[in-house]
């Protein structure tokens, strides 16, 4: 992991949490537990691209496809 993904991560960790009215603590359980954060890393390279919109709308998408049910 490089030094600029883990300021990523957390962005969009807190994003996430803004987005769904969550704590960022919940934020990262959830994201953990669904695969979010796993998506986040092994698609850096393109997700950091993207507005911070679009990258919430696909970590929600990858959580929902493995059994998350927050939208």
């Amino acid at each position: 992991m490089s030094k600029y993904e883990i300021p990523f991560l957390t962005a969009c960790i807190y994003a996430f949490a803004q987005r769904l009215s969550i704590t960022r603590q919940a934020a990262f359980r959830y994201l953990s537990k669904h695969k979010g954060l796993a998506f986040l890393i092994e698609f850096y390279d393109v997700e950091h691209l993207q507005p911070m919109d679009e990258t919430v709308d696909d970590m929600l998408i990858v959580c929902q496809k493995n059994g998350g049910t927050l939208s």
